[in-house]
């Protein structure tokens, strides 16, 4: 069996565990001599120390739902945090809840079936959602840094489609998903800098992502932008009228999807 954890769709395989760990590192060494106080203005209300609270229980509870192998929604989310007291002890604690989710990741099929809140009912869902918590996050804290956020391509191009794929599955907790509708509208995001085209269609009752559309195929709106950029967009981290962004077609469609795509 192929060790990689292979996406939905997309073009091609990544090590979602082994990139877990890596990202996780990149977070931590971001850390170092830090004050945690220091606000996250791509998170409202947040400082590091929350980023860093929030991105390690993340792991903790995904690597607890891997080790239950869960069949159906969980009903609770206690899980023993291990959180420590003091805030300056909270890097070597993230470090740790990498160390926790490769154990979950060691004793858990990529291949075994499991509910999940998504398109893809196996094991392999969860290492890859965890991935781009982790990812995102780890870029939050680069922006709050003062630093220039870089996201490795092959990681981009498939947060994209991770995140396009499972979108139409997030209003239970992300309601406005549901105001997503068009009168068969299509939206294009279209890499730059290599592969990369995802075509996401609105209709009256939802809309989801055409993983058939090539990049000659017709849309309202099209925005255009390198893949790392396109992955900071989709996330809202940054706007879509950046300059970064070549934009066409419906402009008010873009608004609308973007006002009411939050994850």
């Amino acid at each position: 069996m192929n060790s990689l954890d292979r996406p939905a769709s997309g073009p091609a395989p990544v090590d979602h565990r082994a990139a877990v760990a890596a990202e996780t590192a990149r977070f931590v060494a971001y850390l170092e001599d830090v004050d945690l106080t220091t606000p996250v203005p791509s998170c409202p209300g947040w400082t590091l120390a929350d980023l860093v609270k929030h991105t390690g229980s993340v792991q903790r509870w995904f690597s607890a739902l891997l080790h239950a192998r869960i069949q159906e929604p969980p009903r609770k989310r206690e899980v023993d945090l291990r959180l420590p007291e003091r805030q300056e002890d909270y890097p070597d604690w993230l470090a740790a809840s990498a160390t926790v989710a490769a154990q979950a990741f060691a004793a858990t099929e990529p291949d075994l079936p499991m509910w999940a809140w998504g398109v893809d009912q196996h094991a392999r869902f969860w290492a890859r959602r965890m991935l781009f918590e982790t990812l995102l996050h780890r870029v939050d804290a680069e922006l709050a840094l003062g630093r220039r956020a870089t996201v490795d391509r092959p990681l981009a191009v498939d947060g994209i489609d991770e995140f396009l794929v499972n979108l139409p599955f997030a209003t239970p907790f992300a309601p406005d998903v549901a105001k997503l509708r068009g009168p068969d509208k299509a939206i294009r995001f279209q890499a730059t800098d290599g592969e990369g085209c995802w075509l996401v269609r609105l209709r009256p009752d939802g809309f989801g992502l055409d993983a058939n559309a090539g990049a000659d195929e017709t849309a309202d709106a099209t925005v255009q932008g390198t893949a790392a950029d396109l992955l900071l967009l989709v996330y809202g981290r940054v706007h879509h009228d950046a300059a970064v962004f070549t934009q066409d077609g419906d402009k008010d469609l873009l608004t609308h999807w973007f006002a009411n795509s939050a994850f």
